[in-house]
């Protein structure tokens, strides 16, 4: 979240992050001997799988990777898997998260690498597994959007994350580390020189928070009111099938004394809108559709499962909107965040019989 609000004129990512890393990892360790024309193209072949084309498939048909040839193709879909999403960045977390979180992790990974086989389709090789799996990759896709919902967009964790964005955001310009060369670097900068990038650890947190610094005192205060649970208060989240684009609108609707003189009229500036996009993986797509399976009396010929042979109950939409709204005031009572609430809800049912009269 910071990056984009520090440099929104960049379209930077974490896997560009994670090759810049790889490279400096590779410099510093002294590991990159130059004329190994085999180490050369394993190189390569590292890069392609943390950061694979999108889609795998090139338009014109060529052959888009140098890492591996052709016949390879389906090692590309282990690391990251553009094509369907299923690989084992995810089975890690969902293990990981799983477990610290207390959530049943219902996607059985031995089971897949058990049935998977390479098949060819369309004259590439992909990975395949059993027909009888396909309720399983159901699950895989259902334990992560249980995750999404249950964690990764709890209202507290964005909240928290909202906050310690905008002290971040406030302190970047008055923190310094050192790259290379000498060369100083802000947080937002250091993205762009490894040797600062390296610095930018947990510890930041706490050179921001027991610092002295006047300039730093906005984002002290910030990550003060966290530890102390002063957070911004949640007035209501709700799922739309539609993405919202004017958020401003709504943060209008929300403004006002609530119908309580005695309370200071609450601005559109008081309050933030998220609106979090939550999908299978593939945005509106079923990744299922994405994932070939082969028959025990054929194990070379890979087909394809639809929905409607697996199960009437299997989701029939695969995007909607997580829509939260939070308030930056933390002196207002809850009878004008329900208030509030209350006129958003308003807005929200408005603009949904807007939408119907549309379609009509």
């Amino acid at each position: 979240m910071f990056i984009p609000k520090a440099r929104p004129e960049l379209n930077w990512t974490h896997e560009k992050a994670s090759l810049a890393m790889f490279e400096h990892l590779l410099k510093v360790n002294n590991l990159k001997l130059h004329g190994d024309e085999s180490l050369e193209k394993d190189l390569k072949f590292i890069n392609e799988l943390i950061d694979p084309q999108d889609p795998v498939d090139s338009p014109d048909g060529m052959w888009p990777y140098e890492g591996r040839p052709e016949e390879k193709s389906f090692l590309y879909e282990i690391v990251s898997n553009k094509r369907n999403g299923i690989d084992v960045d995810k089975w890690d977390y969902f293990a990981r998260d799983c477990h610290q979180l207390g959530i049943k992790n219902s996607f059985d990974h031995n089971r897949f690498i058990k049935f998977a086989r390479v098949c060819k389709v369309k004259g590439r090789w992909q990975i395949c597994t059993r027909e009888q799996e396909v309720g399983n990759l159901y699950d895989f896709f259902h334990t992560r959007n249980c995750l999404h919902r249950r964690a990764y967009q709890h209202k507290v964790k964005n909240i928290v994350e909202t906050m310690i964005t905008e002290a971040f955001v406030s302190a970047d310009n008055h923190l310094q580390f050192e790259g290379s060369n000498g060369k100083m670097c802000t947080m937002s900068t250091a993205i762009e020189d490894m040797v600062a990038y390296t610095k930018l650890t947990d510890n930041v947190f706490e050179q921001i928070l027991f610092s002295t610094s006047m300039e730093l005192a906005g984002a002290r205060e910030i990550l003060t009111n966290i530890l102390s649970r002063r957070l911004y208060k949640c007035v209501g989240q709700f799922y739309s099938a539609n993405e919202i684009q004017d958020t401003m609108a709504m943060c209008g609707e929300l403004a006002g004394d609530q119908g309580d003189p005695q309370v200071n009229k609450l601005k559109p500036g008081d309050f933030i809108v998220k609106v979090i996009k939550m999908n299978y993986g593939l945005k509106e797509k079923n990744p299922i559709d994405h994932v070939r399976f082969y028959r025990k009396s054929d194990l070379t010929k890979a087909f394809e499962i639809p929905s409607g042979q697996v199960s009437t109950l299997i989701p029939g939409h695969f995007q909607e909107w997580l829509i939260q709204v939070y308030c930056k005031r933390t002196d207002v009572e809850e009878k004008i965040l329900r208030a509030a609430w209350d006129r958003l809800e308003n807005w929200r049912q408005t603009q949904n019989e807007q939408a119907g009269a549309g379609s009509q």
